[in-house]
């Protein structure tokens, strides 16, 4: 495990009892959410999409990275769409993912290449890497 030598921001937030169906606040008072679980009438949203956007926003992040090292110019409609399943096995919770990496315009040798830089530099696909089922898609 790789310990972290100077933290650079560290996101706080309070989840009321409830859990899944409860509300989630950041200190800052920036998020201000309503939690609902998945499938359920409720009208919050829910852990697996806070991740999706939260995993989507980061590779975005980590392909301008990349961009950067290669000298590729990003196009400005860049997309990540992030799928998070809940799902089990053998009666126990797990979760897998999908990220569908859409980069048009560019050749697709160059967008596989910073869609895989990305993936090895990202924080979220750091974390997730060899924890759960994670296909990544250019599109």
């Amino acid at each position: 495990m790789t310990r972290i030598e100077k933290v650079l921001y560290t996101g706080k937030t309070h989840t009321s009892s409830g859990g899944r169906d409860g509300e989630a606040r950041s200190s800052d008072g920036r998020l201000d959410i309503k939690l609902s679980s998945p499938g359920s009438a409720g009208s919050g949203t829910n852990p697996e999409q806070l991740f999706a956007a939260g995993w989507s926003a980061c590779f975005i992040g980590a392909m301008g990275k990349a961009a950067g090292r290669m000298k590729v110019a990003l196009p400005p409609d860049l997309a990540v769409d992030a799928e998070v399943d809940l799902g089990t096995a053998g009666g126990e919770y797990f979760l897998q993912a999908r990220l569908n990496v859409s980069l048009p315009g560019l050749d697709r040798e160059v967008a596989q290449a910073l869609t895989d830089a990305a993936h090895q530099t990202c924080p979220y696909s750091k974390a997730t890497r060899g924890n759960i089922d994670v296909s990544i898609h250019l599109v």
